[in-house]
């Protein structure tokens, strides 16, 4: 409980609880066992005085009361320490999900009013799967401990049905096979009446995963066949929620519809020899069966994208004088032209050409024959699949082709570049040219650097002594003599001279 100042919760402020369940055998084993070791014996005192401010065989609210009634139920003094003694042991019964507090106020009045909703316990399942709460019980009580605390909640399966592989069917006999409802028999009155004596606070509905394709047993068991040999183990999947759930979240996941699943069912290792779904290999198979779906879907989109552009082209040429108006390029928007297409035209004709040519057309201009197909198809992905514009499209190709280098130039590149402009929310020319010009400098920028760097052994070895130094160096570099060319030239007895001392150096 969050209270700021003790003159807001006093034994004179009201409170009522509410509870929405009864507490069963196992319940209650699991708060004295369980929630008593973390939370300790007084808080758990807190918890039962508060569940029984109801009545055991109802549910709902309880009467509006002092909290004095509290205080002195567990034995509190009146006074700011006993308040707080109060607060701390709610605060352990929240911090573990048993119980939820609210301060409810009216606007125009400065009296609250304290509301205790107090919560069912977990079930032994649902507490174990609960790493935080299971690691705070190993703190409290130990590793083996909770081992021990955990098997006492279950009675094992005898030896012979655990040793023993058996087959499971289903022979539980549906409600509509055995009741029949007469359904002109609507009694208005019934529902009204049902109506105004239900509850006001109904209880929370459990939280339904949203990351599922909706799929019931029903539609999955109707389309699958009968005669393969996994049809045991699909209708075993009838009432396992938890199979339907991680069966649902894998067709969510890879968009795969009810045939779809079926087909993942129907194939082998879809079942352990136990009948067990296997989900890694479902979500593996459904992974495949997905990049090929989408892998069909683009081819499609291309070939549907071909077959418009062919009919614009049909109606084009039908029409007559409806060429469509070219869009001028300003002299700031230049690019250079490249290599490969020096001489054939100038810079304000492979500009124009650049800003309204198709892309199609645009990169048969940097080829002598024929365009490899690898590359229509990739240029056509970014048209079509992409939705990229024709010029930026065309400004990729005159950076692809015509400035960076051929041993660079894979596919990977030109995906990397076409993803990375797309991420930069490049959509029009002007935009892709910023980009090209943009990454030309930091090409630039890396080139300018890597000189820079080989250059750098000359200058240390010329400031040899002080890099040393500054560097810490504890033997010092020797200079070197340097050469010199000017100067006198030796005459024939100085170098006799120097002869004769380097035979006598050499002991000769």
């Amino acid at each position: 409980m969050r209270i700021g100042n003790m003159h807001q919760f006093t034994e004179h402020h009201r409170y009522y609880t509410f509870r929405d369940f009864s507490l069963s055998a196992v319940d209650r084993k699991m708060i004295g066992l369980i929630y008593q070791s973390m939370i300790g014996a007084f808080a758990v005192g807190l918890y039962h005085l508060l569940y029984q401010q109801v009545a055991d065989d109802r549910v709902g609210y309880s009467e509006l009361e002092p909290q004095r009634k509290l205080l002195l139920g567990l034995g509190l003094e009146m006074h700011e320490r006993g308040r707080q003694e109060l607060v701390n042991q709610a605060s352990r019964l929240e911090a573990v999900g048993l119980l939820q507090a609210t301060r409810l106020g009216v606007p125009d009045n400065d009296d609250v009013v304290y509301e205790y909703e107090v919560v069912k316990p977990l079930s032994p399942d649902e507490f174990f799967n609960s790493p935080h709460l299971t690691l705070l019980l190993r703190d409290k009580v130990g590793k083996h401990s909770v081992i021990a605390l955990r098997e006492s909640f279950y009675s094992q399966e005898s030896d012979e049905l655990a040793g023993a592989e058996l087959t499971r069917e289903d022979i539980t006999v549906p409600f509509y096979e055995l009741f029949r409802l007469n359904t002109q028999g609507f009694d208005p009155e019934l529902e009204q009446a049902l109506t105004e004596v239900a509850p006001s606070r109904q209880a929370a509905p459990k939280q339904q995963p949203a990351e599922t394709a909706g799929m019931q047993y029903g539609e999955i068991i109707m389309r699958f066949p009968r005669n393969s040999r996994n049809r045991q183990h699909v209708e075993r999947l009838r009432g396992n929620d938890e199979a339907m759930a991680q069966l649902n979240y894998v067709a969510y996941k890879y968009s795969l519809s009810v045939v779809d699943v079926c087909r993942l069912l129907d194939e082998d290792h879809a079942f352990s020899p136990q009948g067990e779904l296997q989900i890694d290999e479902l979500q593996l198979r459904g992974n495949q069966m997905f990049r090929q779906d989408r892998k069909r879907q683009d081819e499609r989109e291309r070939l549907y994208g071909r077959m418009e552009s062919l009919r614009a082209d049909n109606a084009k040429e039908g029409a007559a004088d409806e060429m469509p108006d070219e869009v001028g390029v300003l002299a700031e928007f230049y690019m250079d032209v490249p290599a490969q297409l020096a001489g054939r035209c100038d810079i304000h004709q492979y500009n124009m050409l650049m800003r309204n040519e198709p892309h199609t057309r645009f990169i048969a201009r940097f080829f002598k024959g024929a365009v490899p197909d690898d590359f229509i198809r990739q240029f056509d992905k970014f048209d079509l699949n992409y939705r990229m514009q024709g010029a930026v499209i065309n400004v990729l190709i005159h950076y692809v082709f015509g400035l960076l280098d051929a041993d660079r130039l894979n596919r990977g590149i030109i995906d990397s570049i076409a993803n990375n402009m797309l991420v930069q929310g490049v959509e029009t020319f002007e935009q892709a040219v910023g980009y090209v010009r943009k990454q030309l400098q930091v090409d630039q920028d890396k080139e300018r650097r890597r000189e820079s760097g080989n250059a750098a052994p000359a200058g240390a070895r010329r400031n040899g002594g002080s890099a040393a130094a500054a560097k810490g160096r504890r033997k010092p570099l020797i200079p070197m003599v340097p050469e010199t060319t000017n100067g006198a030239a030796l005459t024939d007895e100085e170098m006799e001279e120097i002869r004769r001392l380097t035979r006598k150096l050499d002991g000769k």
